[in-house]
C-alpha cells in the first residue's frame, strides 16, 4: 500500500468493563444487571481497530500503563495488524479504564478513568515525527490532553496531512483556536455540536445553523452524526444528507468510533466524501447490533452497500 495513504490515529487506549441491565440506574440507585463483558476500548484504540479491520493501513500512537491491561492492549493491536512502534509506557500511572452501563435499548452511560492517557505528551508525539510525515490522514479525539492534540494537528497540517478530529468526549472548555484552524474535518455528534456552536439542535434547520457556526471557527468540513437520523455534513459549500441504515440496536458504545475509522478508510482509498459517509454509516450500523466496543466492529466483507 502507498505509504501516503497511511492513517495515523492518536488517542486513548482503555479497558472497557460493560454491564448490561434493563435500564440505567439513577443517582444513588443500585440495580442488578445481567451480562458482563470486559474488552479493549478507548476512543483512539477503537477508531484504530475500526480502520484496520476495514482495510486501512493504520499506525496507532497512545500511552498505556506498565500493567496487565496495557500489555494486553498492545498485544491485541498487534493481532489487528496495527503498527504499534510509537506506543509509550507510563511507569507511574495505570492504563485507562472505562465503566459502561448499557440498557435494554442499547443506550449507555460511560465513566472513564484516564490513567496513562492523560500523560500522552507532545514529546511522545515528536518521537513519531518520521511516521507523521508519511501520513495521509491523522485522526484524533479528546481523551488525551488537548495541548497534545493541538501539537499533533499543527504538525500534520504543515505536512499536508488531512486532519480529522472527533471532539469526543464533548469539550468542557473552548477548544484552542490554533487547533480548530488546523482541522480539516470535524466529526461531532449532536451533543458535541451543540457545545461547540452554542446552538440547540432539534431539527435539520437548527443542525444547519450549528454546522454554520462551527465552520465559521475555521473548519472547512463538518460531519454531524445524528444517530438514527443519519448524518448531515457540510463540505465545499454544500450540505450532504445521508440517512441511517435501519437496524435493531443492541449496544451503541462504539458506533461513533466505528463511523470515524470507516470514514478515514474510505477517504484514504480515494472515495468522495458522500460515498465515504455512506460507507461509514453502514459500518456503524453493523457495530450497534453487537455488544462491546472493538469486538462489535465489522470487517470489510460485512460492508455491502
Amino acid at each position: 500500500m502507498d505509504t501516503k495513504k497511511r492513517i495515523i490515529v492518536i488517542g486513548s487506549s482503555n479497558t472497557d468493563m460493560v454491564i448490561k441491565a434493563d435500564y440505567l440506574p439513577k443517582p444513588g440507585e443500585t440495580i442488578l444487571g445481567g451480562s458482563f463483558i470486559m474488552n479493549h476500548g478507548g476512543k483512539g484504540a477503537n477508531q484504530a481497530v475500526a480502520a484496520a479491520r476495514l482495510g486501512g493501513d493504520v499506525t496507532f500512537i497512545c500511552k498505556v500503563g506498565n500493567d496487565l491491561f496495557g500489555s494486553d492492549a498492545v498485544e491485541m493491536l498487534h493481532k489487528e495488524a496495527i503498527e504499534t512502534a510509537y506506543i509509550s509506557v507510563a511507569d507511574q500511572q495505570p492504563s485507562g479504564v472505562a465503566l459502561i452501563n448499557v440498557d435494554s435499548n442499547g443506550e449507555n452511560t460511560i465513566v472513564v478513568a484516564s490513567g496513562a492517557n492523560s500523560s500522552l505528551s507532545m514529546e511522545d508525539i515528536g518521537k513519531a515525527e518520521a511516521a507523521m510525515e508519511q501520513a495521509y490522514i491523522l485522526m484524533m479525539q479528546l481523551e488525551i490532553p488537548v495541548e497534545t492534540v493541538t501539537y499533533a494537528a499543527k504538525a500534520a497540517k504543515r505536512n499536508g496531512t488531512i486532519v480529522v478530529l472527533n471532539p469526543a468526549p464533548a469539550p468542557v472548555e473552548k477548544l484552542p483556536e490554533e487547533l480548530l484552524k488546523s482541522v480539516d474535518i470535524l466529526i461531532p455528534n449532536v451533543t458535541e455540536a451543540e457545545i461547540l456552536s452554542g446552538i440547540t439542535i432539534d431539527s435539520d434547520e437548527s443542525a444547519r445553523k450549528a454546522i454554520h457556526a462551527i465552520t465559521a471557527q475555521g473548519i472547512p468540513t463538518v460531519i454531524l452524526t445524528m444517530g438514527a437520523k443519519g448524518v448531515l455534513a457540510f463540505h465545499e459549500g454544500n450540505y450532504i444528507r445521508v440517512p441511517a441504515f435501519k437496524v435493531e440496536a443492541t449496544d451503541t458504545t462504539a458506533a461513533g468510533d466505528t463511523f470515524c475509522g470507516a470514514l478515514c478508510v474510505a477517504l484514504s482509498e480515494g472515495q468522495n466524501l458522500e460515498d465515504g459517509i455512506r460507507f461509514a454509516c453502514k459500518a456503524s450500523s453493523v457495530s450497534v447490533t453487537r455488544m462491546g466496543a472493538q469486538q462489535s466492529m465489522p470487517v470489510r466483507e460485512e460492508i455491502r452497500l
